[in-house]
């Protein structure tokens, strides 16, 4: 075995051996908590995203001056134009058939909303759930046209 001498720079391997077990004992023991905040995370961003897509179609209700029904179909969504049975609305964000698809593969079931052309809206609760985790989150729509997550 060799004496270092006390101008040498770097580590041993000794040295490198103790600082990745460290790093690895630190990375075994946050890998549950990082998990539970990613399906959390991923939960919360649907309902956030289903939040963004009602306000559209409460958007559009006022910017058409008239009724819009929000329809959900799966893991996806669609915008009426009068009433539920009435005209499928194509724009920004639509697929061609009219479809608003969430992200993640999320899934959406619940009632339906029909938003007036002044802002407010048939009660409605839809839940967003997390098809891999079962997790859900409730999306409310109030008479005032409100949208909430709860």
């Amino acid at each position: 075995m060799s004496i270092r001498r006390l101008n040498e720079r770097g580590f041993g391997l000794a040295e490198l051996i103790v600082v990745l077990a460290v790093i690895g004992l630190l990375a075994a023991l946050a890998t549950p908590s990082m998990l539970g905040y990613w399906r959390s995370a991923t939960i919360n961003a649907g309902a956030a995203e289903m939040v963004s897509i009602l306000n559209r179609g409460r958007q559009l209700a006022i910017a058409q001056n008239g009724s819009v029904c929000v329809q959900v179909t799966g893991t996806s969504v669609r915008y009426r134009q009068v009433s539920c049975a009435g005209t499928i609305w194509t724009g920004t964000g639509t697929t061609s058939a009219g479809l608003v698809n969430l992200s993640n593969g999320l899934q959406i079931s619940g009632g339906t909303a029909t938003f007036t052309n002044a802002g407010g809206a048939n009660p409605a609760n839809y839940t967003v759930t997390d098809p891999r985790t079962s997790r859900t989150r409730i999306v409310q729509v109030t008479t005032t046209g409100r949208v909430i997550v709860q």
